[in-house]
């Protein structure tokens, strides 16, 4: 992030603006958005900069720019059309440690000022660095259907009652609970239709409950964060993932699906990989007891689908022993992406009207499975964590019948940028996983569904 946001407080804020043509004008509009004391210099003046002149709006000194237009001031914008004097400007205001910004010259600019939606007292800036000005106002448009005018209502109705809470509530978490409970409910919709007075009703019997409610015990949320892709998640996971005060994270989080965490939540990760386990799932059941009965809510992001193959029901039955209100999220199955990211439909009226999800989790080097209920026709066959065990899982479903033939794939980091899919028979996908390099995460599917992956690939196809 080469450009740190932030929020400059503009009361009485000196600010110099060179130049005072057209987009000079757009400039100068925009501050008086703010409470800065704008300052314009420019030989000559546009109608629009005339006006705001004549308005007494702006203080204006009709002549060319001169250094000691810099004294006193703190924050300055350049808009001429002389690369000379905005290059001398920029270089007079770094010499004093000044923030300047040349228009339209991003080399020339300490700080840029992004898009805005003005809901004031909420304000969302945006800013691509200078390089996606389309896109830019691409997502402005978005942003603007979808955020109601009547925000600004809810900001100043915040503001009112925002010392009034601080003091009636102790607890920071308490507080914030608090808020999100307003700003989720009917005190936010009155407010936002105009009805103030039953708005502020309702707030106050919430507030009266929050007081004399001394419960401290938080909830737990085990959250399907999906195979990877952030866009996979569910609107209800990313609610609770912006809610929570303690996140629980193994290694098939992918770093994308952890960015949409709530920024201040903290992060505790208690990832898994074969003979190497940061936590044990006895300890990890314990965490998720003690940050609730701290009060918390705690976040359970777990890859794929909790209840499938995610050990959800051996966390879940701590908390019902321990009386933790709790809720599962179901995510996007792991199986789910990796075969729709590979273009791999599971089931198909001409190949199989089954399939079995099934995991190649060594033990003593072995696989305990029910191979010959395994090896069936038209069924398509999944297997979890197999990777280490992918000889073993070919040799198996051979010696109780399946064709050396049967086609076989593995997809690795499905659903993400890097996705790896590798596809052979039972006989040769060994060697060919061992040249590829593949490292897991990774996910098999074997049956004839995989011959459709040459035809049916739409996610990489460069890489079929």
């Amino acid at each position: 992030m080469r450009y740190f946001p932030i929020f400059i407080d503009t009361a009485e804020l000196p600010c110099l603006v060179v130049g005072a043509g057209e987009v000079a004008a757009r400039k100068i509009e925009l501050l008086l958005k703010s409470e800065a004391h704008i300052t314009v210099v420019a030989p000559w003046a546009c109608d629009t900069v005339k006006k705001l002149i004549d308005a007494g709006e702006v203080d204006y000194i009709p002549r060319e720019y001169h250094p000691d237009d810099l004294d006193g001031m703190r924050l300055i914008f350049v808009a001429t059309d002389q690369d000379s004097v905005n290059r001398q400007v920029h270089h007079d205001a770094s010499e004093r440690d000044i923030l300047v910004n040349v228009v339209d010259n991003t080399p020339l600019c300490q700080f840029i000022t992004p898009s805005i939606i003005d809901r004031s007292p909420i304000i969302i800036a945006m800013s691509s660095g200078g390089v996606a000005p389309v896109l830019l106002r691409y997502l402005r448009q978005k942003l603007e259907s979808v955020i109601p005018h009547g925000i600004a209502r809810l900001g100043r109705f915040s503001e009112r009652f925002r010392e009034r809470v601080k003091q009636s509530l102790n607890s920071v978490t308490q507080r914030r609970y608090f808020w999100e409970d307003i700003l989720d409910g009917d005190v936010a919709e009155q407010v936002l239709q105009g009805n103030d007075k039953h708005a502020e009703e309702l707030f106050e019997q919430r507030l009266h409950d929050y007081q004399h409610d001394n419960s401290t015990q938080g909830e737990v949320y085990l959250v399907g964060a999906g195979p990877g892709d952030p866009d996979l998640l569910t609107f209800r996971a990313l609610r609770l993932m912006q809610k929570a005060d303690v996140v629980v994270y193994d290694r098939l989080v992918s770093p994308a699906v952890l960015e949409l965490v709530r920024r201040d939540a903290e992060k505790i990760y208690v990832g898994k990989a074969r003979s190497k386990h940061t936590l044990p799932q006895e300890d990890i059941n314990q965490l998720l007891v003690d940050q609730a009965q701290a009060g918390n809510r705690v976040v359970r992001l777990k890859g794929g689908d909790p209840f499938i193959f995610g050990r959800g029901g051996e966390e879940i039955e701590p908390l019902i022993e321990n009386n933790i209100r709790f809720q599962v999220v179901p995510g996007i199955t792991a199986a789910a992406g990796a075969a729709s990211y590979a273009g791999i439909p599971l089931t198909h009226r001409d190949h199989a009207q089954s399939v079995v999800f099934a995991t190649g989790h060594l033990r003593d080097n072995t696989i305990d499975l029910d191979w010959p209920a395994l090896v069936q026709k038209q069924q398509t066959l999944v297997f979890y964590m197999g990777l280490t065990g992918l000889g073993i899982i070919c040799q198996k479903l051979i010696e109780h019948g399946m064709p050396e033939s049967t086609p076989i794939a593995l997809v690795a980091s499905a659903t993400l940028p890097h996705q790896h899919v590798v596809t052979g028979t039972l006989t040769s996908i060994e060697s060919l996983v061992a040249q590829a390099g593949i490292s897991p995460p990774a996910l098999i599917i074997v049956g004839s569904v995989v011959s459709l992956h040459k035809q049916l690939n739409w996610f990489h196809q460069d890489r079929a």
